[in-house]
């Protein structure tokens, strides 16, 4: 026995370890979970993969450290500026010139969900340098809920459009707006100049590396077939190394990758199939994402002294980005029933509203406990709940394609016999 003890610690190599073991089968097992919710209740994946990190959180999974850094930060980061980058190809700034009250819509609609959760907040007696960050948390929609939930339930039309632009364009003044604000947080308060000037610094930089970004993939685009694998693998890793990048410089990943996929439409105009290019790569890091996310959120210091506090703030927040968008969809082509499904939509909380919370948590340690003991709890809940209103909503809106019902097949796609069906 001491022989075999012996031999067998000659013949063993390290390994990652633990931690990459656990998550690989915590990845697993959300995979299998996902399916299953979606071919057996017809809700979308993103479901599953939330569920079963929340349940890894409550059950005390420590596989990610927060606030986030080292890797667990790059992933969240990478997972978000693919997810963004994506959005970002999607709108042509074109449509702005035809349609400018898209964007007044867009900016009303954040104004008052900030100026709302703001005001409840304070409603509530929580100090003004607290309700500010969670009044910005609350403004940012989730395109990468919104985006997979389009994905599952096979939707296409103007309040699935409209419904991704706008999550889109509140993920950038949020990030903008949040970032800049978590730099300077402990600091004084300071004249409106001195309180411009980190926003204009974060524009500046996170610019200057999507350009960058913009024009390595264009120049690749001139050579490379867009259907090509290796483009697909080049576009991967030039998003990540430019999330690298963006770090060392100061700027924010995450804007700089959803301004790359702006500049990259206006130069390279031709359409091009996204989730086919990236395929099962990018599909796999945006469910590490989901499941990174419910996974911290579950973590969180929860008690009921917070609950109305989060309830209060979920119920402000979807009233008012429903508000918003039904006062000003005057004039910018879309019905009040559409808008109504539209602020719906844009539910979901996720990813981005996450790494805000873990900006806020690094940047001060004595405001950063009193935020996040409010806006974890609150993404895990619109994380999952916001994936399931979404999802409705463009069902009611009649955008998809999909019925919302029990898949009847056996996996294969071949039809079960009648009465098997799930």
């Amino acid at each position: 026995m001491h022989e075999l003890m012996a031999f067998w610690a000659e013949w063993a190599r390290p390994t990652a370890g633990s931690p990459t073991v656990a998550w690989s089968l915590l990845l697993a097992v959300a995979a299998a979970v996902g399916y299953l919710v979606q071919r057996y209740t017809g809700l979308p994946k993103v479901a599953g993969y939330s569920i079963v990190g929340a349940f890894a959180g409550f059950a005390g999974f420590t596989g990610v450290v927060w606030p986030l850094q080292g890797t667990g930060l790059f992933l969240l980061e990478l997972g978000i500026a693919v997810v963004l980058f994506e959005a970002g190809a999607r709108i042509p700034l074109r449509w702005f010139r035809h349609n400018p009250m898209v964007l007044v819509q867009s900016l009303f609609e954040s104004a008052v969900t900030f100026a709302a959760v703001y005001a409840v907040l304070r409603w509530f007696e929580i100090d003004r340098s607290i309700a500010e960050p969670l009044a910005i948390v609350a403004v940012v929609a989730s395109p990468a809920v919104l985006t997979r939930v389009v994905m599952d339930a096979h939707a296409s039309g103007p309040v699935t459009e409209r419904a991704i632009v706008l999550s889109t364009l509140n993920t950038l003044y949020a990030l903008t707006l949040g970032t800049a604000m978590a730099g300077v947080m402990d600091a004084p308060r300071t004249a409106l100049f001195e309180a411009v000037y980190p926003v204009a610094t974060l524009l500046g930089l996170s610019f200057v590396v999507a350009a960058l970004l913009a024009l390595a993939m264009r120049t690749a685009l001139r050579v490379m077939s867009p259907t090509s694998e290796n483009t697909s693998m080049l576009l991967l890793a030039l998003i990540a190394a430019g999330t690298a990048v963006a770090g060392l410089f100061g700027a924010s990943a995450a804007l700089a990758a959803l301004m790359a996929g702006m500049l990259l439409k206006q130069l390279n105009p031709r359409p091009w199939v996204w989730p086919r290019q990236l395929g099962t790569a990018a599909a796999m890091l945006t469910m590490l994402m989901f499941v990174l996310v419910s996974t911290v959120a579950a973590q969180a210091p929860w008690s009921h002294a917070v609950a109305g506090v989060v309830l209060a703030l979920v119920a402000t927040r979807a009233l008012a980005k429903i508000a918003g968008l039904t006062v000003a969809s005057f004039g910018s082509g879309l019905r009040l029933r559409q808008a109504l499904w539209v602020g719906c939509a844009m539910s979901p909380m996720s990813s981005v509203a996450l790494l805000l919370a873990s900006q806020f948590a690094t940047a001060s340690p004595t405001l950063g406990p009193e935020i996040t003991s409010v806006a974890l709890p609150a993404i895990l809940l619109m994380e999952v709940l916001g994936g399931l209103i979404a999802t409705m909503a463009l069902h009611r809106a009649g955008e998809t394609s999909k019925p919302w019902m029990p898949d009847s097949t056996n996996g294969n796609g071949t039809p079960l016999p009648r009465g098997e069906a799930a």
